[in-house]
């Protein structure tokens, strides 16, 4: 990694006056900074044809038509709608259907050649509705299934539509995420039930499951996760999780985590149980996705924290690719730019506020290159 943190230092110490002149215009008509070498999506096609790794990033219906949104289509063939599929999005009661932003991205993934990853997890980001405390256990799984076997029947068999999260975030702190008062960051679900066996698992997993094993017989189905691998305790209940749900027939087809992290993040330790994770996953015939790549520069944006920003995602994205030849793996970035996205405060995105691409950019760029040499 030696000449990566050479190019890294380079970029980020000349970064302010040289993205201008490093990244020029596509035309006059679309003055978007257009990186130097080769695009993203086309490395991968190039160098990975046999379709084990996926590179990817998110955004919203509401910004396809948007520099954002031709950033997204230049540079990634993999893509991961923000909001636009979760529950209160368009299901925010049971009376209320609005398809109109998912279903947008049908035909706009067919117009510029992605695929696609329905995020529309039964998970704390549901309605309202749902989080209403005067909801009582049939409520809730009459509105779980229903949403969901809407979601899985409308989008079945769509060519690109190929994987979905259909759980999110169902641990914390290395136990079950329960429901708790108010409406706020919680699972409303677990009021449903648990099952009997040993580690107690909330029905509302196994009836997610059921529904999509069930409704997306052609879709890869996730299960998708936010806390970081020394949460070993919650890691252990997910792999529990997926034996159990495939003992009842079930299918299971991929792990995804949350990688929201900050600066500093690849140390040797972690980057180690990032590759036990991934290990375990492809010795389970698991897919492994960073379903949500974020590298958090809290304090400001300094020549130095570039740096690191860099060598942090270049690091997670090589630990993958060093993993392709036993397994699927992906990678998509929860932000464009620090322009949009969640906590722009935090400057956690590949492109700086004006769509420059940033070190991080570049450094990604070449371990996609460098991966098969």
């Amino acid at each position: 990694m030696k000449q990566l943190t050479t190019i890294f230092t380079l970029f980020s110490l000349i970064y302010s006056g040289f993205c201008s002149c490093a990244a020029t215009a596509l035309s006059a008509d679309d003055p978007i900074p257009f990186p130097t070498g080769d695009r993203l999506r086309d490395i991968v096609q190039r160098n990975y044809p046999e379709g084990n790794v996926l590179i990817g990033a998110t955004t919203g219906a509401a910004l396809l038509g948007s520099d954002t949104g031709a950033v997204l289509d230049r540079e990634f063939s993999y893509v991961t709608p923000e909001n636009d599929f979760k529950q209160w999005s368009f299901h925010p009661d049971p009376e209320t259907w609005t398809w109109e932003r998912p279903d947008a991205w049908v035909k706009h993934i067919a117009e510029n050649g992605q695929v696609l990853r329905m995020h529309c997890p039964v998970s704390p980001q549901c309605s309202s509705w749902a989080q209403d405390d005067a909801r009582t256990a049939q409520e809730l799984e009459t509105n779980l299934r229903e949403f969901l076997t809407a979601v899985c029947k409308r989008y079945n068999g769509v060519p690109g539509f190929d994987y979905m999260d259909v759980v999110n975030e169902t641990t914390q702190n290395n136990q079950w995420k329960k429901n708790a008062p108010g409406r706020g960051w919680e699972v409303p679900w677990y009021i449903i039930g648990q099952d009997t066996d040993r580690n107690k698992t909330p029905l509302y997993i196994k009836m997610a499951f059921e529904i999509a094993t069930k409704h997306a017989p052609d879709i890869k189905l996730i299960y998708n996760h936010h806390e970081d691998m020394n949460k070993e305790g919650s890691w252990q209940l997910i792999k529990d999780t997926v034996g159990y749900l495939r003992a009842q027939g079930l299918r299971v087809d991929g792990i995804g985590w949350q990688a929201h992290v900050d600066n500093g993040w690849a140390t040797p330790g972690n980057v180690e149980k990032l590759e036990a994770l991934i290990d375990w996953a492809h010795a389970n015939h698991l897919e492994f996705h960073v379903t949500e790549a974020s590298v958090w520069q809290k304090h400001g944006v300094t020549p130095q924290t570039l740096e690191d920003q860099a060598y942090t995602y270049a690091k997670i994205v090589e630990v993958l690719i060093s993993k392709r030849s036993t397994g699927v793996v992906g990678w998509n970035t929860w932000h464009i730019g620090d322009n949009t996205g969640w906590h722009r405060e935090w400057f956690g995105a590949i492109f700086d506020r004006e769509l420059k691409p940033k070190p991080a950019y570049y450094a990604i760029q070449k371990v996609l290159e460098d991966g098969v040499k």
